[in-house]
């Protein structure tokens, strides 16, 4: 029975393999599919012609384009087997997104965040996650995940916010948000997470490897980081830690969080208005910041405005002590600014480095790489949609092979 049973987790774990090949290069042929797995072309028979006939895969050729050769047959995910729908929860905002299982976007439409506590927060989301189906057409019963992202603090393994800057520590349990109807997994992640977990993706695919971990440092109202590192057979591990509640300054400036001295309450957006106004420290922040009143700023600060100048200065100095003490613990690696907050980066650039001086491993190492990569929303998306199919790869693949098992 164990022999059995480890034979069959090997068999997942290959299939799992294959899948993954196929979202990562698209549709391939069988000696494709062996080379970007390592699995033997054996094995890759077995298991292409298990998922096609689970209807998990499909077949298609491809016509020869010199000579009268035989076709190629390439292998693909079937777009019906199943859907996902993203929710990206911002500060004014919730996008919602509906793709196929072979990650093709089929609809995406935004909505206002809206007013009220988390009851009213959960039914918009609620009514949303109707819309997306009703929209498209598609049963709420093929609907395998609901993948939700958010700024905040998120429950390690239930689809829980447990700090939000909108609800403070009121929770926010998104699986009430899926009602009678539903049969889909929920999942939440930091948003930041999804964004360092998407880059550490796209090197794969675009340098065959790039660098094994990286950090992400979102700029914005909220001060996100996320560190995406390669572990034992290349699978990736990502973690948020709460770098933007973070202690910068004892009993310093007033954060969001309702603590003092926090890296957010001197770098993000809120902590830059009340710096260039000269506004006590321990005025209680807005809730939300337009990105027009911070270019106002900017255009100050560019102009010569001392007091400005000087609010993006300690932006960066605040952003680059924290970002010493993550590579006094976690060693040396390259650093890639995203968010709004990344069109002030020649403002910012000064303090960050100042602070980033101020470290052993940068003093001996010399400073990490800073990559601007302004597009987060195209991360946050890719992020969602890496991480919401390996799930969703797994799930197919243990529930279709019990099926099969218990039909033996």
């Amino acid at each position: 029975m164990l022999a059995k049973s480890s034979t069959e987790l090997v068999r997942q774990q290959n299939s799992a393999l294959v899948l993954s090949a196929l979202r990562r290069h698209g549709r391939l042929a069988h000696t494709e599919i062996s080379d970007a797995t390592g699995l033997a072309s054996a094995t890759i028979s077995s298991i292409t012609a298990d998922l096609e006939r689970a209807r998990i895969i499909e077949k298609s050729e491809q016509q020869a384009t010199v000579g009268r050769g035989r076709p190629r047959v390439l292998f693909s995910q079937r777009r019906n087997c199943g859907y996902l729908i993203t929710v990206i929860i911002s500060s004014d905002l919730i996008q919602y997104s509906l793709v196929d299982y072979a990650g093709t976007l089929l609809d995406r439409f935004s909505e206002p965040r809206g007013e009220g506590g988390t009851a009213a927060f959960l039914a918009a989301i609620s009514a949303g996650l109707e819309r997306a189906v009703e929209r498209s057409r598609i049963d709420r019963g093929s609907v395998l995940l609901v993948s939700v992202s958010s700024k905040g603090l998120a429950h390690p393994s239930d689809p829980v916010l447990v700090w939000s800057p909108v609800f403070g520590s009121q929770p926010v349990d998104f699986a009430a948000a899926l009602k009678d109807g539903w049969q889909a997994k929920v999942i939440l992640n930091n948003e930041t997470l999804l964004v360092a977990g998407a880059l550490l993706e796209r090197q794969v695919k675009t340098q065959g490897g790039g660098e094994p971990v990286l950090a992400a440092l979102s700029l914005g109202h909220s001060i996100g980081l996320g560190i995406a590192r390669r572990i034992a057979g290349g699978v990736p591990e990502i973690s948020a830690p709460n770098f933007g509640h973070m202690l910068h300054m004892p009993n310093g400036g007033l954060c969001r969080c309702g603590a003092r001295g926090c890296v957010e309450a001197y770098a993000g957006f809120y902590a830059i208005l009340r710096a260039a106004f000269e506004v006590p420290v321990d005025t209680i922040p807005a809730k939300f910041v337009p990105v027009s009143e911070i270019d106002k700023i900017a255009v100050r600060a560019r102009q010569g405005n001392r007091m400005a100048q000087l609010a993006f200065r300690n932006a960066g100095a605040a952003l680059g002590y924290g970002l010493s003490r993550l590579l006094s613990l976690h060693g040396h690696m390259p650093v890639f600014i995203t968010g709004p907050g990344t069109r002030y980066q020649d403002l910012l650039q000064a303090g960050i480095e100042e602070g980033l001086a101020q470290t052993h491993v940068v003093r001996l190492g010399g400073m990490p790489g800073l990559t601007i990569v302004p597009d987060e929303p195209s991360l946050v998306f890719e992020g969602h949609l890496n991480l919401a199919f390996s799930i969703v790869d797994q799930d197919i693949i243990g529930s279709r092979q019990s099926m099969q098992a218990a039909g033996e």
